[in-house]
């Protein structure tokens, strides 16, 4: 049986990441209907550290996440990597990673309905 909790947040954010961007794009040409030349422009916002890790501040403030959830978002916030980030500092680069972990770890579970609704909390408003 697969145990979320053991895994690396690596592997969580690698999954979350694939996950995460689908959802968005899937939000813009089924829900908002975006033409798909404009869905690169639209989703950016959405997919970039900064963009992440505006989302996840958002998602933490408005109280939103559950228990299990904010555990993730902390063990990937709490994460040691090796790797440095060029572009985005140390802070957002690990938001960033907490937000992909998130919706690695939604997905893990197959709480896909719970991926829908902060997608939609998220592209929705």
């Amino acid at each position: 049986m697969l145990n979320i909790n053991e895994m690396s947040i690596a592997h969580l954010a690698c999954i979350g990441d694939a996950i995460y961007e689908l959802k968005i794009r899937e939000y813009f040409v089924l829900r908002k209907k975006v033409k798909i030349n404009d869905i690169n422009k639209e989703k950016i916002k959405y997919v970039s550290a900064k963009g992440q890790e505006e989302i996840l501040n958002n998602l933490i403030n408005r109280q939103i996440l559950n228990e299990e959830e904010l555990y993730t978002v902390s063990r990937a916030r709490n994460y040691k990597t090796s790797s440095k980030p060029n572009h985005v500092s140390i802070i957002t680069y690990k938001k960033a990673t907490a937000l992909e972990s998130l919706f690695g770890m939604l997905y893990l579970k197959g709480n896909n309905e719970r991926i829908d609704y902060l997608i939609d909390i998220i592209v929705g408003e």
